[in-house]
């Protein structure tokens, strides 16, 4: 049974922050030593980010009737809220992204309407609410209250896509299933100034966004590109279980992320791809850059540095994901769909590309997929580029 995403929205929240302008401000942070100074210059320089985007709307200016939580900005002076203070900050911020980027995929995926999803599937590792968002997506888009709800929590920047598995599972067990996926990572709410190289470098990479698909099995007309689902597979690497991790802490999340990690993913790239690829022998036997599209994770410009080199892919097939870099820095899991939904918007109209996807997360665990991207029939109106409906007035998609 075919199974396909039908629809990929983004979004993420409305401030933005400049890179040259978030490293001075860490620089000038004044706990920070001169090493720790000297590390601040290097991760946000070499970083390939140059713009993310915070729920954490202090960085805008003070608001005129409430204290700063995170951020004085007449001082520049970080401060450091506790874990609940911060947790209260994503209930709030994370619900609106999930109900806005569902909405707005719900919007454009074509023959399905609002009662006729079956399940919703949310993500998430940097906060925790209950009713949880699943909860909170069927209440204020008006979806049955019989609808399945599934939420992936805490498994950090993989988790998009055993998102997917599921729904494709699910969709394969019941041909009237309409899955709705959601995740919204609001990392930056669990910033902190620190001369710990790890919590420099997670400063330097981690933004906030949101992702919204809709899969189902269902046989549908379509005007605009589809991605069909095709295999998934997991890999736990044998080494790397205290390189990388997102520990929960007095004040925040505490993300541990070793410089060893690129090196992890170099060792054992091929052999993470190689249970994924068994799937397809036709696409087994070639070189990886004839696999016409690579939607990696971009954890950092390093590990993509990595991936390029080892899969010995052409500059241009890793595109997608230093753009995203570019753009929206490491958004956790909602980083991938971000990459997949530029895949989708330059999918050419008639036509069929493989994709072959990469995540990786704490343990060390890769997450692969291989996918398909069906182009709009030839006869119908590809969307320009970049184009998609916006989850809510108070975000933004991506360019």
């Amino acid at each position: 049974m075919t199974v396909t995403l039908r629809s990929l929205e983004v979004a993420v929240p409305s401030t933005e922050l400049a890179q040259d302008d978030v490293r001075d401000v860490f620089a000038a942070q004044p706990d920070l030593s001169r090493l720790g100074q000297r590390l601040v210059a290097t991760s946000f320089n070499s970083s390939g980010i140059e713009r993310r985007y915070s729920a954490i709307s202090e960085w805008d200016g003070p608001s005129a009737d409430e204290e700063p939580v995170f951020f004085e900005v007449g001082t520049g002076r970080f401060l450091n809220p506790t874990t609940g203070t911060r947790n209260e900050i994503f209930a709030r911020e994370a619900t609106e992204l999930y109900t806005g980027v569902a909405a707005a995929a719900l919007e454009v995926a074509e023959g399905i309407e609002r009662a006729d999803v079956t399940h919703v599937i949310t993500v998430s590792c940097t906060g925790f609410f209950a009713p949880g968002p699943d909860y909170r997506i069927v209440r204020a888009l008006g979806l049955e209250p019989s609808v399945q709800r599934y939420h992936l929590g805490f498994m950090g920047c993989y988790a998009a896509l055993p998102a997917l598995r599921q729904a494709q599972t699910i969709c394969r067990a019941d041909p009237d299933a309409v899955v709705l996926v959601a995740t919204v990572e609001l990392c930056t709410l669990h910033v902190r100034t620190s001369n710990d190289p790890d919590t420099i470098v997670g400063s330097s990479l981690f933004g906030d966004g949101a992702a919204a698909a809709i899969v189902t099995g269902k046989d549908l007309p379509h005007s605009s590109p589809l991605l069909q689902l095709d295999h998934f597979e997991t890999v736990l690497t044998p080494v790397g279980e205290e390189s990388m991790a997102w520990n929960i802490g007095d004040n925040g999340f505490e993300m541990v992320l070793g410089t060893y990690v690129p090196h992890i993913i170099d060792e054992h790239i091929t052999g993470a791809l190689t249970p994924l690829l068994a799937h397809d022998p036709s696409v087994a036997q070639r070189p990886y850059r004839e696999i016409e599209r690579w939607a990696i994770h971009p954890g950092g410009r390093s590990i993509l540095d990595k991936v390029e080199a080892k899969l010995e892919l052409d500059e241009g097939q890793l595109v997608p994901a230093r753009e995203t870099l570019r753009d929206f820095g490491n958004m956790s899991s909602a980083t991938v769909m971000f990459v997949l939904r530029r895949i989708l918007d330059e999918a050419a109209p008639g036509a069929e590309e493989r994709v072959c996807s990469m995540a990786f997360g704490p343990g060390l665990t890769v997450e692969t997929a291989l996918l398909t991207t069906i182009g709009a029939p030839v006869a119908a109106s590809a969307p320009e580029p970049g184009t998609g409906a916006l989850a809510d007035a108070a975000l933004s998609t991506h360019p």
